[in-house]
């Protein structure tokens, strides 16, 4: 058996541990074993599933400060980051757990029959949504805790009644054992079938690959760059049965600063702006990777104080070496063009840190260059200047699908600039008007996704709870006998969810 170890982010040296990287030939045992579980788990009554989802949560408060040392050691994020982190998880826990019990994500409607009308009855139909199968999930480099072994990925596969294969990302193998152990912990104690979950280690693409062409893989949830999710969908839609994979792929999530907004807080909206860029060393999905302005002397302020700004953060540990080569040799390419400026870059003190920066285009070269477009995934940002209104739209339009838009301005700034933020809208999953893009909310109405290629699928979204909706499929049974029905399905709503009967939305009993 082969093994792996962790490695310290911020010396390289390996950290304690000896994880068994899971080998192809185990995949037909180890997904057989997940379908097995699945047959069962999908029965169990929600009010189980949700005991199992909270027990996770008790399992992960009491390993909370060896979890966060280990991820602190292996990630290089700092403490108080993997505390904000470790508290949305756990509670990530207690609202997919409540929204099980709701039952409101069955999407239950019922149209009853009508064998008076004419010309030809109406049959009885009733339609809810059941969950896939299982799921293999890939654990995310940045999030080493919310989108990991039970992050958002998870969990929601989990509520919606399939079996998760986690493969641990590799930059924080111990992280994710921690996790992974307090999660089978919890199934052994609320009774869960053997197998609903598992976790497997691997370095490179081989067991991803084998992951998702396994006949019995049903989906995948994935955040990380473009190059991974796609070769992920590629396999999939080879497949002689195509599966989703719903991949998160990264974006720039472009800013809008308008001119009035900047004539009268330059200085605010500058250390706004790079506490975002630069929180946990750039490295969230929602990084405002480029900024669009119009060239003026109240954008001249901004770009000064930006760099004021910029100087005065301290150096960081990026998540990994490989992380931290990839953004170096992206923002030496950027530098690189003859067309960009790189007017600031921090030089770290040390070779495994990373200082911020900032370069500036103007916007037909923005336009022309669509290398420009592409995400550097670290500290760096991009000021696009435009000469007029016409060209900042222009830019505007150049741009592909975003996880999230943002416009800076004030009452009058949105009247004259409306065209220019309804059009970003059509390229993004969520617009923040007068914020930052960073700081996703776990709740019901965030949309944490957008057009491609942020995202392979634009409809479903990676974070909040209608993430479950990613795992589960609608199914109709038309003239079935009442006591054949599912028990949320039959005339007596013994459950007391809501349903949609005959169009209208009610709790109450069909008899």
């Amino acid at each position: 058996m082969r093994f792996y170890q962790g490695v310290n982010a911020a010396t390289g040296e390996l950290l304690t541990g000896n994880f068994p990287i899971c080998e192809l030939d185990a995949l037909d045992e180890l997904l057989g074993r997940a379908k097995g579980a699945f047959e069962d788990y999908q029965t169990i009554e929600s009010s189980k599933k949700a005991l199992f989802l909270r027990q996770i949560r008790i399992n992960l408060l009491e390993i909370e400060t060896d979890l966060i040392d280990r991820a602190h050691l292996e990630t290089g994020l700092s403490k108080p980051r993997i505390k904000t982190e470790f508290d949305r998880t756990t509670n990530q826990l207690l609202l997919f757990a409540g929204t099980v019990e709701r039952g409101d994500w069955l999407e239950i409607s019922i149209d009853t029959e009508d064998n008076e009308r004419l010309p030809t009855p109406k049959p009885d139909l009733r339609k809810w949504y059941i969950p896939l199968g299982p799921v293999v999930v890939f654990g995310a480099s940045n999030f080493p805790l919310a989108y990991s072994a039970i992050g958002g990925d998870s969990v929601s596969a989990l509520a919606a009644g399939c079996s998760v294969i986690v493969k641990a990302h590799p930059s924080h193998p111990g992280t994710s054992e921690l996790v992974a152990e307090m999660v089978i912990k919890a199934g052994k104690m609320t009774g869960m079938p053997d197998g609903v979950f598992q976790h497997v280690h691997g370095q490179g693409f081989e067991l991803g690959a084998g992951l998702v062409e396994h006949p019995l893989t049903k989906a995948v949830g994935f955040t990380g760059s473009y190059s991974g999710g796609m070769a992920l969908v590629k396999l999939a839609n080879a497949r002689p049965v195509p599966i989703p994979v719903f991949a998160e792929m990264g974006s720039t999530n472009p800013v809008l600063l308008l001119p009035n907004s900047l004539q009268d807080q330059p200085e605010f909206w500058a250390n706004t702006l790079v506490k975002s860029l630069t929180a946990s060393a750039g490295q969230f999905c929602t990084n405002p990777g480029i900024m669009i302005g119009l060239k003026s002397d109240a954008l001249d302020v901004f770009v000064e104080k930006f760099k004021e700004a910029l100087a005065l953060e301290l150096d960081q540990i990026m998540l990994s070496s490989s992380i931290l080569q990839n953004f170096e040799a992206g923002k030496e390419t950027l530098a690189k063009l003859e067309e960009v400026d790189l007017i600031y870059t921090k030089t770290p003190e040390s070779n495994r840190h990373v200082g911020p920066s900032l370069a500036l285009v103007n916007g037909l070269d923005f336009i022309k260059n669509p290398l420009l477009h592409h995400e550097i995934f670290g500290p760096i940002s991009l000021l696009v200047i435009c000469d007029d209104a016409a060209e900042m739209l222009n830019v505007i339009n150049s741009l592909e699908g975003q996880l999230t838009g943002t416009v800076i301005g004030d009452a009058i700034d949105l009247e004259r600039f409306d065209v220019h933020y309804k059009t970003l809208i059509t390229k993004v999953g969520r617009m923040i008007f007068n914020g930052v893009p960073t700081g996703v909310e776990v709740v019901g109405s965030m949309h944490h996704g957008g057009p491609f290629p942020s995202t392979s699928n634009s409809y479903f979204t990676a974070v909040g709870t209608d993430a479950i909706r990613r795992f589960l499929r609608p199914v109709v049974y038309q003239n079935c006998p009442n006591d054949l029905l599912p028990l949320a399905l039959q005339n007596k709503n013994v459950l007391g969810i809501y349903r949609r009967i005959n169009g209208e939305l009610s709790k109450s009993d069909v008899d």
